[in-house]
This record gives C-alpha cells, sequence and structure tokens, in this order.
C-alpha cells in the first residue's frame, strides 16, 4: 500500500469527521480536499465513491459510541418503555422526510443544483438563516420551548425532518438543516444538536446502504484496507469533533460557522472560476 495514498485516505477520513456533524457541509469540503489531494486520480473517481462511504460511516459510529447507553436504553425499552419508544417514533418521523424526498428527487436535484454557482448560494444563505435564526432566539427567548429532545412531540420531529431535508440541495448541510431547523421551531441550542446527530443515524445508515447496493460491483476486498483506515480516521475525528461541539455550544452560538459559510461559498466560486477545483463531483 503507497504511503502516500494512505496519508491523503487519513487526511480524508479526518475531513469527513471533523465537517460531519458541525453545519458546514462535508459534501463540500470533501470535495475540496480530493481535488487539493487529487485523491480521486489515485484510487479512481468510482472507487472515491466507495471510499466516501466508508469514511460516512466511521463518522456515524463516532455518535453511536457517545449515545451507546441512551441507545441501548431505546432499543432494550423499544416493546416495554413508552419513553423509549417516544424517542424512537421521533427519529423514524424525523428521518422520513429527507428518505423519502431523497429516493425520489437527489438524482434530479443534484443534475440541476450540483455547480458552482448554487452550490455556494446554498452556502451563503444557510449562513443568513443562521444568523437570522440566532439573533430571534437571542433577542426573544421565549421562542425556546423545548430544552430536551424528550420534550419533543412527534410534530416537532416531522419539522425538524422537512427542514433536513433542505439538505438535499447540495451546499445546505444536513448537520446544518436539522440543527438550525430545530432551532427555528423551537428547540435549545443543545436540544436541536442532539436530535440532529441522533437523525444522522437512520439517514447516514439509509444512505451508505443504499449507495453501496448502487456501487457494489466495485467493492473489491483489495481495497478493505485502505476504506478501513479512512473510517477509522473519521470515527475518531467525528467522536473528538462531537464531544467538541457539545461543549461548544454551551458557551456560544453558530455565528461562527454562519460566516464561516459565507467565506467558503466564495472559495467555491474563485477555485471554480479559476478553474482549480472541480466542483461537478
Amino acid at each position: 500500500m503507497d504511503l502516500t495514498i494512505v496519508i491523503k485516505a487519513l487526511i480524508m477520513g479526518i475531513v469527513e469527521g471533523l465537517t460531519e456533524f458541525l453545519p458546514i457541509s462535508s459534501t463540500g469540503h470533501l470535495i475540496l480536499a480530493g481535488s487539493l489531494l487529487d485523491f480521486g486520480r489515485d484510487i479512481g473517481s468510482d472507487k472515491l465513491k466507495v471510499f466516501e462511504i466508508a469514511i460516512q460511516s466511521g463518522a456515524m459510529l463516532a455518535v453511536v459510541w457517545e449515545y451507546r447507553v441512551r441507545i441501548a436504553a431505546v432499543l432494550a425499552g423499544l416493546f416495554s418503555d413508552a419513553r423509549a419508544q417516544k424517542f424512537a417514533l421521533n427519529v423514524l418521523v424525523g428521518f422520513l422526510p429527507a428518505a423519502i424526498l431523497g429516493l425520489l428527487f437527489n438524482k434530479a436535484i443534484s443534475a440541476v443544483l450540483f455547480a458552482p454557482v448554487p452550490v455556494a448560494i446554498a452556502f451563503i444563505i444557510g449562513a443568513f438563516v443562521i444568523l437570522w435564526v440566532e439573533r430571534r432566539n437571542r433577542t426573544n427567548p421565549a421562542a425556546v420551548r423545548i430544552e430536551s429532545v424528550d420534550d419533543m412531540s412527534l410534530l416537532d420531529a416531522l419539522k425538524v425532518g422537512c427542514a433536513q431535508a433542505f439538505a438535499l440541495i447540495p451546499g445546505t448541510s444536513r448537520s446544518g438543516a436539522s440543527i438550525i431547523g430545530g432551532m427555528l421551531f423551537g428547540m435549545s441550542r443543545k436540544a436541536a444538536t442532539e436530535f440532529s446527530f441522533f437523525l444522522a443515524l437512520p439517514t447516514l445508515f439509509g444512505a451508505s446502504i443504499y449507495s453501496l447496493y448502487k456501487e457494489r460491483a466495485l467493492l473489491s476486498a483489495a481495497d478493505l484496507p485502505l476504506f478501513g483506515l479512512g473510517g477509522v480516521a473519521a470515527l475518531v475525528s467525528a467522536f473528538l469533533c462531537v464531544r467538541w461541539l457539545l461543549r461548544y455550544i454551551s458557551t456560544h452560538d453558530f455565528t461562527f460557522f454562519a460566516w464561516y459559510r459565507i467565506v467558503f461559498g466564495v472559495v467555491i466560486l474563485v477555485t471554480a472560476f479559476q478553474g482549480w477545483v472541480d466542483w461537478s463531483h
């Protein structure tokens, strides 16, 4: 195994782990990192798709580990505990809008909107939505009525799920859409962030299974070590990122990420028009 390719795979995994659960779009950062590293040429553009599934799965496992006690309690109480049943049903309801719309329209949306200008616009519009929601909640504390994921109703979960569906628009960010959507509909910053983590599990798991099925012909045992390394790098970095984010939001809002999104949107436009990065990935 070429050491240079191994290092690139580790970097890609770290980028995925650090960006999957932040409101800044992991896809955009993977495209930029992959282009700068020329990683697609190293392993082939087709295998790159499978590699991205592997590192996405690694990031998902970080949430499973962080919330392993809660997840185990929910699974154990699915047929006997009303609180566990309510929580599981909320996650399912929150997952469905993006799943259904993704199956129906994801290919068409990507074909039309996966271009530099629409992606950059999504980054920048998302930034202003974050700034607006944070300002609203700061000036109107009464807008926050849900302090814990256990306080959510099915309607609350459905609203957040509909917000998450906006992540089908390239550049929006799944975590950003679900977190800010949750805050828009009355959730505290912590509750919205945690529910976004839980929503990531069926969303990323479903997307990974679907993508693996589509790309099954590209799977090769010879690639497993490299994909495994990338997945482990994503798992570790995502775990650290999740821990950090939970501490960060206890004393900070998401304003920094909004300004970051604006800067990144400009970076997309500049690198695309200069021909430095192919954003049609």
